[in-house]
């Protein structure tokens, strides 16, 4: 079992998503697979220019920048599983990932229109590349929920047009606000922290077993480090449950027996 995982963080090895892809490596290497990390901020990548020479006869799939995504599509190539990690960046995947990912548009043949096994109407592409089992990685440093839905949402649309089955899904946030890191730490938070990196090891290690993250260990894995802030919580609700928490409340004050002061 051979993984990939590409790393879009412009941070590189210095960042979080780093922290996560060691992570899920220890644990694929446990199990007897190999896991590879691709720094895309490491590598030379261009941006697509739609000059659409790849879709030419003289240059039939083939994209004619002189990159290291071509060397990068060979990776993904030879792999079982692909792993895409993210940070979230304003609301999205990071421009480096994303900029990786129009790469793919010289792997397919946009005149060729096709259905995908979902049912969508697209075109033609490379499935050894396009179509591989995949993971979904992202991690942020806020708390609230909608923070990653964007980049969870285009890969869940991503692995319909393209036939990719997407066999994990681990999320991370809070990063920052509970000191990521390697190491284990102490401090209720912390422990929680580090049962999710565990949860990512073992992720690694059914990714090489079974070839797929079971879903009570995503669970695990995306646990809430940091509980969201009550106030936080209560804006949140509507305005009618609220005055009603609030109408019981001064009600039980009433209600409460009156006790005597001590002299």
């Amino acid at each position: 079992m051979k993984i990939v995982a590409l790393n879009g963080s412009y941070r590189g090895t210095r960042g979080h998503t780093q922290v996560l892809l060691e992570r899920l490596a220890k644990g694929v290497r446990a199990a007897g697979g190999d896991f590879e990390i691709v720094v895309l901020a490491e590598l030379h990548i261009e941006r697509c220019r739609a000059c659409q020479i790849c879709q030419t006869p003289e240059h039939y799939l083939r994209c004619v920048i002189a990159d290291d995504v071509a060397k990068v599509h060979e990776k993904m190539a030879e792999a079982a599983i692909i792993v895409y990690a993210t940070p979230v960046y304003v609301f999205g995947m990071s421009g480096l990932l994303k900029t990786f990912l129009d790469r793919l548009h010289s792997l397919g043949d946009s005149k060729d229109l096709r259905l995908s096994q979902s049912g969508r109407i697209f075109h033609h592409f490379t499935p050894g590349i396009c179509s591989k089992p995949f993971v979904t990685v992202v991690c942020c440093n806020n708390v609230e929920a909608e923070t990653p839905a964007n980049t969870l949402h285009y890969f869940r649309t991503f692995a319909t047009f393209m036939d990719a089955p997407q066999v994990g899904t681990l999320v991370r946030n809070g990063g920052e606000l509970c000191g990521y890191g390697p190491e284990p730490r102490s401090g209720r938070r912390l422990a929680r922290l580090d049962r999710s990196y565990a949860a990512f090891e073992q992720a690694g290690r059914e990714l090489a077993l079974t070839g797929r993250v079971h879903w009570l260990t995503a669970r695990r894995a995306n646990q809430e480090i940091v509980p969201v802030p009550l106030f936080a919580l209560l804006k949140r609700l509507p305005l009618r449950f609220i005055k009603a928490l609030i109408v019981k409340a001064a009600r039980q004050m009433r209600s409460a027996p009156v006790r005597p002061d001590h002299i």
